[in-house]
């Protein structure tokens, strides 16, 4: 039996919406990487992208454990002496909470020559609105992913 090996022209790509207010950032982030990654698929193969398109709308009612909101922290440095910035990750979010979600999922995908097309197929909106009906997006409800105990 031969492997199956997808073909760029064997592609298809489906659309769907997560919303970020039902689950907890990393649980997001995880399924947003798997989908951009086409892991799910039956035809998924490594150097080939034959992810989806994702939408993420309601970012800026992200859910979080703990207290996240005030002790993760997020870094920048410009690279000059005593530039180093920092902020909490409530700042992160009245700032620009689309950044946060972009950052978490990014940091899910394997850092290849792949994550940049991977990444420009995920839509990202503070609201509930979104530009895509036209696709036919399907939702997601992440809710029903997790494992009962």
């Amino acid at each position: 039996m031969k492997t199956y090996s997808l073909k760029p022209t064997d592609i298809a790509r489906q659309w769907y919406v997560l919303d970020a207010s039902e689950v907890p950032l990393g649980r997001l982030a995880t399924k947003a990487a798997t989908l951009l990654g086409g892991k799910e698929k039956p035809t998924f193969t490594p150097h080939i992208d034959g992810g989806d398109y994702v939408v993420v709308i309601n970012t800026d009612k992200l859910l979080v454990s703990g207290n996240k909101l005030t002790d993760k922290k997020y870094y920048r440095h410009s690279g000059y002496p005593g530039a180093l910035r920092q902020q909490t990750l409530e700042e992160a979010i009245v700032k620009d909470s689309r950044n946060v979600v972009l950052q978490a999922i990014e940091g899910m995908l394997p850092a290849n020559k792949l994550r940049a097309g991977r990444l420009a197929r995920l839509k990202l909106y503070s609201g509930q609105e979104h530009q895509h009906e036209a696709q036919k997006p399907q939702t997601l409800n992440l809710n029903s992913t997790k494992k009962d105990k």
